[in-house]
């Protein structure tokens, strides 16, 4: 089973290339949806490794995905200016989940 990332920075593209992990530069939405397409008619791909500003670009499809079946997985990571999301947002999200606080 292959990882392949979507990215929408060469920085991150070449950082995991040198992992060992192929993938493509998207720019706009439509480069993206064509390339999530590629990648569900590939079945050695098993995980698929997204930037969040990629991801933006098509929340609906990512969904999709998520929703239609187990693989690929689907992995957002944060580019190289960091995430955009709330310091603690994995906490807050096993407690909306679980309703417990950590």
């Amino acid at each position: 089973m292959k990882m392949y990332l979507i990215s929408d920075n060469v920085d991150t593209l070449v950082g995991l290339k040198i992992a060992g992990i192929d993938g493509e530069i998207v720019h706009n939405r439509e480069e993206a949806i064509k390339c999530i397409e590629e990648i569900r008619s590939n079945k050695e791909i098993g995980i698929i490794v997204i930037t969040e500003k990629a991801m933006e670009m098509m929340p609906e499809k990512i969904s999709e995905l998520k929703l239609s079946k187990y693989l690929p997985l689907i992995v957002e990571i944060p580019d190289r200016h960091g995430s955009k999301k709330e310091k603690d947002w994995i906490l807050n999200y096993i407690k909306e989940a679980v309703g417990i606080k950590i």
